[in-house]
């Protein structure tokens, strides 16, 4: 992968991390100004707001965790751009439905725009591990 792409691949997961990361805040205190702003719902049993915290802060701790590998998993980046569209995309479903707010679809568009970017960074970037890459890594450490 070019130098000025993997940069911008890196830089990329930085943010999705930070997004993560604000995220998980907005899910644990749903009640906050933030929260309200978000549209998210302020009685929610504190199991479901930990737990949903703590999945989004996990992903964006596995962003940030990428970013600094020396070779970028490409595997997980797919998984990473899955997650991010699949999360907009529920979020979506439940505007449709009447259950979010616009607000909060506004937000989550946030993870569509980075779903995009990673996918067009891995289908610019050849130097990223694939499958083959490790099992050859594998073999010459062996």
């Amino acid at each position: 992968m070019p130098m000025n792409q993997e940069s911008l691949l890196r830089r990329v997961l930085w943010v999705a991390a930070g997004f993560n990361l604000l995220a998980a805040l907005l899910f644990a205190f749903p009640a906050s100004f933030a929260g309200q702003f978000a549209g998210l719902p302020a009685a929610v049993p504190v199991v479901y707001r930990a737990m949903t915290a703590l999945l989004v802060l996990l992903f964006g701790g596995a962003y940030g965790w990428l970013a600094l590998q020396s070779v970028v998993d490409r595997a997980f980046v797919i998984f990473g751009v899955i997650g991010k569209t699949s999360a907009f995309v529920l979020i979506v479903v439940l505007w449709l439905a009447g259950a979010v707010s616009g607000r909060g679809v506004l937000i989550a568009s946030g993870d569509v725009v980075l779903a995009a970017v990673l996918l067009a960074c891995l289908r610019g970037g050849r130097r990223m591990a694939s499958t083959r890459d490790k099992a050859t890594r594998l073999r010459a450490f062996l």
